[in-house]
């Protein structure tokens, strides 16, 4: 779900930039979100990973300036691309793929490669990609930090449904689908926010039972700009170790991360080192329990909101339509 969401929040800066520009996304038709796309789509049985040739029909066909492998692809489709003339974009969210991407043959083949969280959190290059980057003199590598939609909208969301600023805890357990061994994360999550919601007003986005208590309000989803609003304005926010987690720190808002997946608990210890949020164990008594000692603690909370400001993360959205833009001008 990360890596649709984010290449759904690029394509759509995208279209607001350059109106008369086409967009089509390669996705598995099994993904929850296939049947919402909102641009035109080959849905494939799986993962478009595992189908390179429909893959490499689908480049020729649709003869494309610029493709965007986002966390996924194969060295085939790759040079499909690259046969066909387009400029080529990868973007790793882990490091394994980040490995994938400075392997030589890759290097030679990317035009560029965004990497997609902050440097604080990824990490600087390691003296291999140094010396890889500076003997091929390519690709072009940029950390996205966070991507992050803004609403246009004059009202905020928090306004449109009668809550105050500051005066609500949003809890989003994110997550498009199961995870190994988190399979019941949003659940969690969703028994976490009705125990607070004894004594304060919750707001929970995503997949739970209807809401029994007044001061709970569950909203099924929500598009990311509008999520955004509801951050920006939230008292404390609760969530996963994706990007979920490094929007609300780019909210500058106090954050109680719990990992719904196995490369995540590194990425909460990194932001808690950071004294950007605290973690949680992904269960109901964990989470409540964390989130809690924030609540009665203002003085932390507030210290964990300063210091989530002050790391002042870029928007990855326009960093990736500069990126963009320019690889435009070199076709």
């Amino acid at each position: 779900m990360g890596e649709y969401a984010r290449s759904l929040a690029i394509a759509q800066a995208a279209q607001r930039k350059w109106p008369r520009g086409e967009i089509h996304f390669a996705l598995s038709r099994k993904a929850p979100y296939s049947a919402t796309v909102p641009f035109g789509a080959t849905l494939l049985d799986s993962s478009p990973t595992f189908h390179s040739a429909a893959v490499a029909r689908l480049i020729q066909s649709f003869a494309p300036t610029l493709v965007v492998f986002d966390n996924a692809g194969r060295t085939a489709q790759l040079r499909a691309a690259r046969r066909q003339g387009a400029r080529i974009v990868f973007i790793s969210a882990r490091s394994r793929q980040r490995r994938k991407a400075f392997r030589w043959r890759w290097m030679r083949l990317i035009d560029e490669h965004w990497i997609a969280y902050p440097q604080f959190i990824a990490g600087n290059f390691s003296w291999w990609e140094r010396v890889k980057l500076a003997r091929l003199g390519r690709p072009t590598v940029r950390y996205l930090d966070v991507i992050l939609s803004r609403a246009s909208e004059q009202e905020s969301t928090a306004t449109l449904m009668g809550l105050k600023p500051d005066g609500y805890v949003l809890v989003v357990p994110g997550g498009g689908t199961g995870h190994p061994g988190a399979h019941d994360a949003a659940a969690q999550f969703f028994s976490a926010a009705t125990s607070l919601a004894e004594t304060d007003t919750v707001v929970f986005v995503g997949p739970g039972a209807s809401a029994g208590n007044s001061r709970l309000r569950r909203v099924a989803s929500l598009p990311q700009a509008q999520l955004g609003q509801l951050m920006a304005e939230a008292r404390l926010i609760i969530t996963n170790g994706g990007s979920t987690l490094l929007q609300a720190i780019a909210c500058g808002r106090a954050c109680v991360a719990a990992p719904i997946a196995k490369d995540q608990a590194a990425r909460i210890a990194h932001c808690v080192d950071a004294g950007v949020a605290v973690s949680a164990d992904l269960t109901a008594a964990g989470i409540l329990r964390a989130a809690e000692k924030l609540l009665r603690d203002e003085p932390s909370r507030a210290a964990l909101a300063q210091r989530a400001s002050r790391l002042k993360l870029a928007n990855g959205v326009e960093i990736a339509l500069n990126a963009l833009a320019h690889l435009a001008e070199r076709t």
